[in-house]
């Protein structure tokens, strides 16, 4: 992906944080953008803000299939295709995972795993349809990599989103889609408000809000990274077709500390009878997957 101008957009999560930065930094490219959110009123004031008439806003519950494909049926009615697709909204829930309730799991992975299911199956098949190349970015996190007890289902979304990610990438690179996962740390946004707008419907088992908790996570967040920052460093990426977007380098050597972890997990345990015919099949999808690694890096479109 080497151009963006002229070519239409559509970000969830887009009322602010790194997807209203996305949004800015997109326009700024010449790009006709949608920016979708759950809440109408940061809409409005996300739209007087950007002060741009190639920007539309669509009122979006991301968990919701017919929700997504009304959208895109509007969007693409009055920007034209979408070719770059940033799955992006995401909320949080501060506890961990035996702490939880169904209730918290049906909202956590709703918005945060569904979310992006329903926007990779709502735009890639109409993107492969027009055979004109594109690039899907799927929002991620840190903590697709790094745990602790809390947050337990985002990171399990994470996680999700990050294997998800990797296998749609090869299966997309012949068609000329790019595909990378975003993996912020922390950033100016306002996901320590989700319950917010947490549906009344998932409220089973829900604990009650944690004020002071919320106020120093709204504290912590001030000092985030900017998400015009984050949005530039994505563009970069994009334009490079690379996976992996890291843009916070301060973790660098912690996921390096981390993988020597892993990998010093391994053992030399002898061969057990089946070693031998498994071997060569491991061998195979090996290259398999390097190649698959390849390709994907290699892949150019307009």
């Amino acid at each position: 992906m080497k151009d963006f101008a002229g070519r239409t957009a559509f970000v969830t999560g887009g009322a602010n944080g790194i997807g209203l930065g996305i949004a800015r930094a997109l326009l700024a490219q010449g790009c006709k953008v949608a920016i979708a959110d759950i809440r109408e009123d940061a809409i409005e004031a996300a739209l007087k803000a950007l002060d741009n008439q190639h920007v539309i806003g669509v009122t979006l519950d991301v968990a919701s299939r017919e929700g997504f494909a009304a959208a895109a049926d509007r969007v693409e009615a009055e920007l034209g295709p979408v070719s770059l697709l940033f799955n992006n909204a995401g909320i949080n829930l501060f506890q961990t995972i035996d702490e939880s309730s169904f209730d918290d799991w049906d909202w956590v992975m709703g918005v945060n795993l569904h979310g992006v299911i329903n926007g990779v199956m709502t735009f890639v098949p109409r993107m492969k349809a027009r055979a004109d190349g594109g690039h899907v970015v799927n929002t991620a996190s840190m903590a697709s990599f790094l745990c602790g007890p809390q947050p337990g289902i985002y990171n399990t979304t994470k996680f999700a989103v990050r294997g998800m990610s990797e296998s749609l990438r090869y299966s997309l690179a012949p068609f000329g889609i790019g595909v990378s996962v975003l993996c912020p740390g922390l950033v100016k946004s306002h996901i320590y408000a989700s319950d917010e707008v947490r549906p009344a419907a998932l409220l089973g088992g829900a604990k009650a809000v944690n004020t002071e908790m919320v106020g120093r996570l709204e504290q912590v967040h001030q000092f985030g990274m900017e998400p015009d920052i984050v949005a530039e460093r994505t563009l970069d990426a994009i334009r490079a077709n690379r996976f992996y977007i890291f843009s916070h380098p301060e973790f660098k050597d912690e996921m390096r500390e981390l993988f020597d972890e892993v990998v010093d997990e391994f053992r030399d345990y002898p061969d057990d009878p089946g070693y031998q015919r498994r071997i060569g099949f491991e061998q195979g999808r090996r290259a398999g997957y390097k190649a698959a690694r390849a390709a994907a890096r290699g892949l150019a479109s307009g």
